[in-house]
């Protein structure tokens, strides 16, 4: 379903980042950056995999950085973008159309690092995932990634409308608890995302065999209008353990 949507995106907007020079990872829509948080590390002369690509910004920045990027996403229009953008930077990124569940295509233990911004909540089957990711990571190596918050989800402001300025006061929408698929406006454009709880993310993580190292909910001016902040996004760095 959101494959089309992005594709739409991308065709409505082909050249909108061909003027951007990415000089660094963004975790989500107006930050924070990989500059603030330092979650990646030095990627010089590493792998990277970035799952969920898009527009490809953050693979064209993993590899300025001196990495090995190899970069999927599902969407051929998105895909289609982030070739031309780096062709234009001429940056050497390694492209793939697939599901960032697909992964059979990479060795065990070749992967120095997994990387994913903002498409962690678009997947259904996280479990699956996840153990997909931990195959290929080496021993010790990290997945840092970055989703819509839970909190955000279920919360909204009174007489919230797409495209106005968010000035009601905050109300709870659904319950934090409640994981039925949510829809979301991204560019105008309807996006199905499945919310989670921060204990579930954390039991499928130790599940698939990863130990939490870190866990971020940044504060965000993003969210405006009156009444208490909430955080926007919510980021993770686990790194590989078990078998």
């Amino acid at each position: 379903m959101n494959t089309e949507v992005w594709d739409r995106i991308a065709q409505r907007n082909p050249t909108v980042d061909l003027e951007v020079i990415p000089d660094t990872v963004v975790y989500a829509p107006g930050g924070p950056t990989e500059n603030e948080l330092r979650l990646c590390g030095d990627v010089s002369g590493k792998r990277v995999l970035d799952l969920g690509t898009g527009n490809g910004l953050n693979a064209i920045a993993l590899s300025n950085q001196g990495a090995h990027v190899i970069a999927l996403d599902r969407s051929p229009g998105q895909l289609a973008r982030a070739r031309k953008l780096a062709a234009t930077m001429d940056t050497r990124v390694e492209w793939h159309e697939c599901d960032a569940a697909d992964l059979a295509f990479l060795r065990a233990d070749s992967i120095d690092l997994a990387f994913a911004a903002s498409m962690l909540g678009e997947v259904e089957d996280i479990d699956r995932l996840l153990r997909q990711v931990h195959r290929v990571l080496r021993p010790g190596a990290a997945f840092v990634f970055s989703y819509d918050h839970p909190m955000a989800l279920a919360v909204g402001r009174e007489g919230e409308a797409p495209g106005a300025l968010p000035l009601g006061t905050l109300e709870v929408r659904r319950s934090y608890f409640d994981t039925r698929p949510v829809t979301v406006t991204h560019d105008d454009e309807s996006i199905q995302i499945w919310p989670r709880t921060i204990a579930d993310v954390f039991a499928s993580l130790h599940r698939a065999g990863y130990r939490v190292e870190l866990l971020l909910e940044p504060e965000s001016a993003s969210m405006g209008g009156p009444g208490p902040e909430l955080p926007r996004v919510v980021i993770w760095r686990a790194r590989k353990e078990g078998v």
